[in-house]
């Protein structure tokens, strides 16, 4: 049975969730995480997959043969563990590369986001006098908006003159594709970069990164984007695309634990070029000649040429348990349940009285990933409270949002119909 086939009709919710459930080839895979529990035993419902993933089962596992490998070998675990340390990052390249769609070569996991924001700052936002403004979207994750304010300043520009917003049209919650490139055909010359989070992370917005990518560059701007809320969640495709950069964590969607390791992608034509400026450190040295420890710099010829330092490997290990199920489910399927989860979720919310929620996340699938985005004037935080002593968990931003993702990889459709339950009962209503 197809669980995607809509031609049958469904008396209730219920219904319609154990049909899909019990026809997902993705179902098996909720088993391979560890789920927190209510006070009465009872697994709780994440639905914030998108600010913290579950813990993989083999997670475990997988930081314990690293903890006995250092016990056992001390130092030599560098060359003689398991999986030797030495080159523990490069067994999460491949799968890296796959899960953003890009090249190996164009990939590293490495620091955390916040710190590779910077970094890749430091080679892609080149400000002159006439060219030096940065366009980010109105309500950017804060930490977004202070480093690049950081950044201007530190090249000596006023941020309040440096740093360009994309807002949206009086009246609307989100920014329209036509605004987003009519912006950068009229400004595009006085803009140095274009930083948007391709996905951004308060109202799930998704935004058209090869169309973005295109027009920036016809206009000789950079550009990149942050995927935090991207990657693991979209179907994404960078090296076609062809933006400069991009960054993203791996602590949300992608299961890394939390302060996980953050990923880079530098587009090939960027590689190997000795004209682009970067921080330097010893990780990103020429791995054939690290060790000879030479006071000149010699850049990989990859992404791994922005690495400083050796990463930690325990990190790693926690990540590399969690990227081995996106590669048995694959991008493709997982996001194709997630479309549909995240439908089944907003027919959910079609079910409450008029006016106790407002949509702030695109109602058309193509503009939004899986989280769906709700203001609730008044009763945010009764309402995220009622969820939480009933066993789900949602996430609430001040004064009246609340963000909700039924992330594929361990929500079933049993979990987002017993949400559905949740909702209507906190308003007194039934489906």
């Amino acid at each position: 049975m197809n669980p995607y086939d809509r031609n049958f009709q469904e008396t209730t919710f219920a219904e319609e969730a154990a049909r899909f459930d019990a026809a997902d080839p993705l179902a098996p895979l909720r088993a391979e995480f560890l789920r927190p529990v209510a006070a009465d035993g009872r697994p709780i419902l994440h639905f914030a997959g998108h600010s913290l993933g579950l813990q993989p089962r083999q997670a475990r596992e997988a930081v314990l043969e690293v903890l006995d490998d250092w016990a056992t070998l001390g130092v030599e675990g560098h060359f003689a563990a398991r999986r030797p340390w030495l080159s523990y990052h490069e067994l999460l390249t491949e799968a890296t590369a796959r899960l953003v769609g890009a090249q190996a070569e164009e990939v590293v996991v490495m620091n955390t986001l916040s710190v590779n924001v910077h970094l890749m700052m430091v080679s892609f936002y080149r400000p002159t006098p006439k060219r030096f403004r940065i366009l980010i979207e109105g309500g950017a994750f804060p930490s977004d908006r202070y480093a690049v304010a950081s950044q201007a300043q530190f090249h000596g520009f006023d941020p309040e003159l440096a740093i360009q917003e994309l807002t949206p049209r009086p009246g609307e919650t989100t920014l329209r594709d036509e605004d987003i490139l009519a912006t950068i055909a009229r400004d595009g010359e006085q803009i140095a970069l274009i930083l948007l989070g391709n996905c951004n992370y308060l109202t799930g917005q998704r935004f058209d990164m090869a169309a973005i990518t295109r027009a920036g560059h016809a206009q000789g701007c950079h550009v990149g984007f942050d995927l935090a809320h991207g990657a693991g969640n979209l179907l994404l495709n960078l090296h076609d695309d062809g933006p400069d950069f991009a960054v993203w964590c791996n602590y949300k969607y992608l299961n890394a634990g939390p302060g996980g390791l953050g990923g880079v992608f530098v587009h090939r034509r960027h590689l190997g070029r000795g004209d682009i400026p970067r921080f330097a450190g010893w990780w990103g040295h020429d791995k054939a000649s690290r060790f000879q420890m030479g006071p000149h710099f010699q850049p990989m010829p990859t992404a791994e040429a922005w690495q400083l330092s050796n990463p930690p490997i325990l990190a790693l290990a926690a990540l590399r348990a969690s990227m081995a199920l996106f590669d048995a489910a694959g991008m493709p399927a997982l996001t194709q349940k997630a479309a549909w989860l995240t439908d089944f979720l907003y027919r959910q919310l079609l079910t409450l009285p008029a006016g106790a929620v407002t949509l702030m996340t695109p109602t058309e699938p193509h503009r939004r990933g899986t989280m769906l985005t709700i203001r609730v004037p008044g009763q945010a935080d009764q309402l995220v409270a009622f969820l939480q002593r009933n066993g789900a968990e949602v996430d609430l931003r001040r004064p009246d949002i609340v963000r909700i993702a039924p992330v594929p990889l361990y929500t079933s459709a049993g979990d987002v119909a017993a949400l559905g339950v949740l909702l209507r009962a906190f308003w007194g209503t039934d489906a």
